[in-house]
């Protein structure tokens, strides 16, 4: 399955094809003159001085094994960010050598940099790498975040909560209706995680189990997390995989309409809701990865950031992910905590107009085309 999902699930930012074309321009058009006001990204170059105060910039899917992303990484100013925090919202790099330098990197050019870990982290299929299973590995990278300094646990910076919330994907956490119609790869076929993470029998993607394990690990920082919410006015939370559904396209957008089985997690949202409210509020934030779609929506009272860098041939062909305007700020206390005004994002804007339709099995033209080429 290289060519249809390689290295896990290779999907558009957005799709190709003269129909989508005409659809965006039309699209654009019925933002412009929308009520909808959003900020342009800014090139990194231009906003990322060096400030007196505290800046929280936000990073996901590095995939530092792609020897671009890593000139990327190395390219970082290390005098601009000394007085800043990264947020890495994890897929830093496949192996432990690599994910160990990205980091030291990274510890080198920012004051704070907190981490959670991503499905390619804990991938155990290199040569060398004698882990028994993924939560080994996962245990190896926890331990050399404590020696670079790299914080994995809840602490309030400056003032800020910062709070790094552990998760896996659930199937169930996929509630669209199926599209059926056309040969879908199965999950197994289509997704590197089923072969590359390794996990013990009583555990599964299948049903909660896994996702339980993980969330099990945010529940052990409870009194830590229900002191920061206590103590601070503006809490940041993190994680790899999505909270929501909704902050995915719909089935019938994607390339590989299977792709919300292996996404997310009901048990961050709820942490969410125990730490942001039931409701939200004007300073709730959190970020996440793994879809290497650019986001940036509220939704109940919490606004939802992905920022990714993303895989190199996604960035040259405009799919997905960013270099230019990242690592991306979303706090900067001398400007007024978070950013007021939500950057252009392709399909977050596109939400922002368009309801979703679940039971919609119709696929988009551009899929639709995909798929009746490869009969």
């Amino acid at each position: 399955m290289e060519g249809l999902l390689k290295p896990c699930i290779n999907l558009q930012q957005k799709p190709g094809g003269s129909h989508f074309v005409h659809n965006h321009v039309k699209f654009r058009e019925v933002i412009k003159g929308s009520s909808v006001r959003r900020l342009p990204i800014l090139p990194a170059k231009k906003r990322m001085l060096r400030t007196n105060g505290l800046r929280v910039f936000v990073l996901s899917d590095l995939h530092t094994d792609y020897s671009e992303n890593m000139v990327w990484i190395k390219g970082l100013s290390v005098m601009n960010y000394k007085n800043d925090v990264l947020l890495v919202a994890g897929d830093v790099a496949e192996t432990y050598e690599m994910f160990v330098y990205t980091m030291s990197l990274l510890k080198d050019r920012f004051h704070g940099v907190f981490f959670v870990p991503g499905n390619h982290d804990l991938w155990c299929r290199r040569k060398g790498e004698k882990y028994h299973d993924s939560l080994a590995k996962l245990s190896a990278l926890l331990d050399a975040c404590r020696e670079l300094g790299v914080e994995t646990s809840p602490n309030i910076v400056d003032g800020v909560g910062i709070i790094p919330l552990f998760s896996w994907y659930h199937e169930s956490f996929d509630r669209e209706k199926d599209i059926t119609g056309v040969a879908i790869p199965s999950l197994k076929m289509a997704c590197k995680d089923f072969h590359a993470c390794k996990w013990p029998k009583n555990l599964s993607s299948k049903d909660l189990s896994l996702a339980k394990h993980f969330d099990d690990i945010n529940a052990k920082h409870t009194d830590a997390t229900n002191g920061i919410v206590s103590r601070s006015k503006q809490i940041i939370t993190f994680s790899h995989f999505l909270p929501r559904p909704e902050l995915c396209p719909e089935k019938r957008m994607l390339f590989y309409p299977n792709l919300p089985k292996v996404i997310g997690s009901d048990y961050l949202e709820a942490r969410l809701r125990t730490l942001h409210g039931i409701h939200g509020s004007p300073h709730a934030c959190h970020m996440f990865g793994h879809t290497h779609f650019c986001w940036d929506i509220w939704l109940q009272g919490i606004r939802y950031v992905q920022a990714p860098l993303a895989y190199p041939r996604e960035r040259k062909r405009g799919m997905n992910g960013g270099a230019e305007w990242l690592p991306f700020c979303i706090f900067d206390s001398e400007n007024g905590g978070l950013p007021p005004k939500l950057s252009e994002c392709y399909w977050s804007d596109y939400y922002t107009s368009h309801k979703r339709e679940p039971d919609n099995t119709q696929l988009a033209p551009w899929v639709a085309k995909y798929y009746s080429r490869r009969k």
